[in-house]
């Protein structure tokens, strides 16, 4: 039996309602200047000043750097990073979405130790630890809270970049389902399903045989015992949860079953990783312009598919937990596999995430080039169960393109 394991996490995970209002408490206890990161919309608004004055009650000198832009653009971090450097901060705290989580990532590490974003893309490539970081998530989705990796955008590349490195994680992620009340059901839906593809991505990713340099040779190790623990749960948590906080986001038990779920979701893709989904959305994306949730989960289904044969069981878990009707008994692994991918592309379709890459918008004739971009991601690509070529994915492309997930079965 495999029995390896590996959790990279914070120092300290805050969970609950009102949690918030331990920021300023926490923060005084790692350092004494903070630089925030957020963006407009949010700065703007009441939650957001009351969380500046308890840092400021607390002790905690504080500026504020607002203009933090969706897919996180290089001049958004210089700006950033300039804005810092008069200041001199011993703390860094990313408040938003996931770019605003991973702007906080990077200035932090580069205001401890110079350079360019671009001396550290790929994989520990960032020499030692960053200047502390505090992640404060108002979505349920991209899990930057607790895991190792800032996703920017470059203009000399066509598709994002990640900087990977344990010393990325935040010292503290403190999530308050309550701050994700005000997302509207497009922003909860897309961001829902992020977190499920990481979960079910990282649940089912490469075995990679045990050495005892597996944790330090890969940041995102594959399918282990300790991932595939949080990876379940956060699957139980989000296909529960995820369609009544989009349909009903007053639902405070489905804001913080969804906010939980994504959480562990990160956790379970911070050292398992992700994989063909996330390496063909990068190009989709770069071409469409659309949410990478969107982006990731329309594709999650026909990866799925794709993948199906390389690891029947751990996708019959995946039935189980899902709670598909008739799950618990005697059906073969086949059988339950196949569910599991019909229930994740009902599920997706339900909460109203495009069914096709047409629908997405890309283009018929960037199919090919979007086959030969998916292989760029390596790190992606490495992770996936079944071996993946220029072939293998344009064969779930075309699929994906039309809406046929029978051609992939």
């Amino acid at each position: 039996m495999n029995d390896f394991g590996l959790t990279r996490a914070p120092r300290a995970i805050v969970f609950g309602s009102g949690q918030r209002l331990a920021l300023g408490r926490i923060a005084a206890q790692a350092g004494r200047t903070a630089f925030v990161c957020t963006d407009q919309r949010l700065s703007a608004e009441p939650v957001f000043t009351a969380m500046m004055d308890d840092l400021k009650s607390n002790g905690v000198a504080v500026r504020v750097y607002d203009r933090t832009l969706a897919e996180l653009p290089l001049s958004c971090i210089d700006e950033a990073v300039r804005h810092a450097s008069g200041f001199g901060p011993d703390l860094v705290i990313g408040i938003g979405g996931g770019s605003c989580m991973d702007l906080a990532k990077v200035v932090a590490l580069l205001i401890g130790h110079g350079g360019h974003p671009r001396d550290y893309y790929g994989e520990f490539k960032v020499p030692a630890p960053v200047v502390p970081i505090l992640a404060v998530p108002t979505t349920a989705g991209t899990g930057s809270e607790v895991t190792p990796v800032a996703v920017l955008g470059d203009p000399e590349r066509a598709m994002k970049v990640g900087i990977s490195s344990p010393h990325l994680i935040a010292h503290t992620a403190i999530c308050d389902p309550e701050l994700t009340f005000t997302c509207p059901p497009s922003l909860t839906a897309v961001s829902g399903a992020d977190a499920l593809t990481h979960a079910i991505e990282a649940f089912t990713a490469i075995v990679r045989p045990v050495t005892p340099a597996l944790a330090t040779d890969h940041v995102f190790v594959g399918k282990n015992t300790l991932s595939d623990a949080y990876g379940l749960q956060a699957i139980r948590l989000l296909s529960r949860f995820l369609p009544d906080a989009v349909g009903h986001g007053g639902n405070e038990a489905a804001r913080v079953g969804v906010m939980q779920g994504a959480l562990l979701a990160g956790l379970a893709f911070g050292t398992a990783g992700t994989a063909a989904a996330h390496a063909i959305q990068y190009p989709v994306g770069a071409l469409t312009h659309t949410p990478h949730g969107a982006g990731v989960a329309q594709l999650m289904p026909y990866v799925m598919a794709f993948n199906r044969s390389s690891c029947p069981a751990a996708m019959a878990e995946v039935a189980r937990a899902m709670g598909i009707k008739g799950a618990i008994g005697d059906q073969t692994e086949d059988v339950l596999s196949r569910a599991a991918v019909t229930a994740v592309a009902d599920l997706f379709a339900s909460i109203g995430i495009p069914k096709t890459l047409a629908e997405l918008g890309l283009p018929a004739d960037q199919i090919d080039w979007t086959a030969e971009q998916s292989l760029a991601s390596q790190r992606l690509v490495k992770n996936n169960p079944r071996e993946l070529d220029k072939a293998a994915m344009k064969s779930i492309i075309d699929a994906a393109f039309i809406g046929d997930l029978a051609r992939l079965a």
